[in-house]
């Protein structure tokens, strides 16, 4: 394997030329290769908030060009190393590397095994179940319990963060050693990859044999096949031939199947042929579930008032609810002491993510976006059928979940008076009781809103 500060430079100079210069700046200074352990690379980051970001936004990229440059890589760890840090953080790096110590950073967590690219830490034992996942952990337990033949296929989406992808791998595993089933985890982007360079070099035939010697086929990320129609194409008989010799397929996505744009409707069709389920935001209860299991995982320990108070300010997404316990967990050892609330608050306020403060233009370009129609339209007076409910939902986000005033919100959707937002808010929320759907939608554009926030406020 190369040196360090080699193999990253040569890494980050591939990934340079991916991405615009802004964002190479921002996301990729002050990185550099701490170590490597059993094929495993410790990646040095200045904060949390770049640590999460590359986690959800570059790390497959990372991971592959890392791969690229040397095959030998099994996964990366994302360590928060601030000046003046090093030799403590050293100190400690060398303790945790002893096998018989608890696994304070969370390391293994991105151990990837090469035949099925799946990661062995996720499993049901150490998924947390609660009302916002509930369904689709009931969906998971009957597929491993008849796979191929309940929900066949099964669809997963939610927001980035939320547990989709800890899910899927679940039941690969459970297939794969209890059941003793062939099983392989891809993601859209990997398998269009392979597809486009089997036609390149008239290989394709090798990559549908490939495939068709599995039991078990998880693909993450479908939305990534939108408008690429001879991917898709290839998609449709590899889902054909699973599905007619019963053999399970998997799916997740950021969104439901119709809200896929520019995607076959036969594939479309196949795809809501099974059992479709959601993942939304976890309640305060399930996040603090979250919390005491990350804890015990790390035989670790905080007070009560302190994961009150982490699962009421850390927003709601799982992934950057378990960096705040990381970057907890560091800070405690870098200190070598329990940390206060108080530098427990300061902790969370630097290293979280910065909330933008939503707009209502923000909001009803995200409602109008999603429901396909023209923003300008839901500022008119029209009482067009598909005009009118994304109106009175984007009123109704805008009340519920911030806190916007009535008034506020008539005056800026087209003058309207505060009694007409009062009556859409009330209107939504009746709704939201008489249909599953529609209260999917909302969360759906929330964590679409979620997304778009982290964006913009990254700067890309």
């Amino acid at each position: 394997m190369l040196d360090n500060k080699k193999l990253w430079e040569d890494a980050i100079a591939q990934i340079e030329l991916t991405i615009s210069k802004a964002n190479f700046i921002t996301w990729f200074k002050n990185t550099y290769i701490a170590k490597q352990d059993d094929n495993i690379i410790y990646v040095s980051v200045p904060n949390a908030f770049v640590r999460d970001w590359l986690l959800n936004k570059y790390h497959k990229t990372i991971l592959h060009t890392l791969r690229e440059l040397s095959e030998n890589v099994r996964g990366i760890e994302y360590i928060i190393q601030r000046e003046g840090d090093k030799e403590r953080l050293a100190q400690i790096s060398t303790q945790i590397d002893r096998p018989n110590l608890p696994n304070q950073l969370g390391i293994n967590e991105l151990y990837v095994n090469k035949e099925d690219n799946l990661n062995p830490k996720y499993v049901f034992g150490s998924f947390i179940v609660g009302s916002f996942n509930e369904l689709a952990h009931a969906a998971a337990q009957a597929v491993i319990k008849k796979p191929g033949v309940a929900y066949n296929p099964l669809y997963i989406y939610g927001g980035t963060g939320l547990g989709k992808t800890h899910l899927i791998q679940a039941i690969g595993n459970h297939l794969k050693n209890v059941l003793n089933k062939k099983v392989f985890y891809i993601t859209s982007e990997r398998y269009v990859t392979e597809l486009v360079d089997s036609m390149r070099t008239n290989t394709i035939h090798l990559i549908k044999e490939k495939y068709k010697k599995y039991d078990l086929l998880i693909m993450d990320d479908i939305q990534f096949f939108s408008g690429k129609e001879k991917n898709q194409e290839e998609l449709f008989h590899l889902f054909n031939y699973f599905h007619e010799n019963n053999k399970q397929i998997i799916f997740s996505s950021d969104k439901p199947p119709r809200q896929i744009t520019k995607l076959e409707d036969r594939l479309r069709s196949r795809f809501e042929g099974g059992m479709i389920v959601d993942v939304s935001r976890p309640d305060y209860e399930s996040k603090v579930a979250i919390l005491r299991l990350k804890l015990k995982q790390n035989s670790f320990s905080l007070p009560n008032d302190v994961l009150d108070h982490i699962a009421n300010s850390v927003s709601d997404n799982i992934r950057e609810l378990e960096g705040v316990m990381n970057s907890i967990i560091i800070q405690s050892q870098l200190k070598n002491k329990e940390l206060t609330i108080n530098e427990v608050r300061v902790l969370i306020k630097n290293n979280s993510k910065q909330k933008k403060t939503v707009s209502i233009k923000d909001v009803v370009k995200t409602v109008s976006d999603f429901y396909n129609v023209e923003e300008k339209t839901i500022y008119e007076k029209t009482r067009r059928k598909e005009v009118v409910k994304p109106r009175q939902i984007a009123m109704y986000i805008l009340r519920n979940d911030f806190d916007t005033s009535y008034p506020y919100i008539g005056q800026k959707m087209g003058g309207r008076d505060h009694t007409t937002v009062i009556h859409a808010c009330e209107k939504i929320k009746e709704d939201i009781k008489k249909s599953d759907i529609l209260g999917q939608e909302i969360e759906q554009i929330k964590n679409l809103l979620l997304t778009s926030q982290a964006v913009l406020n990254s700067g890309e």
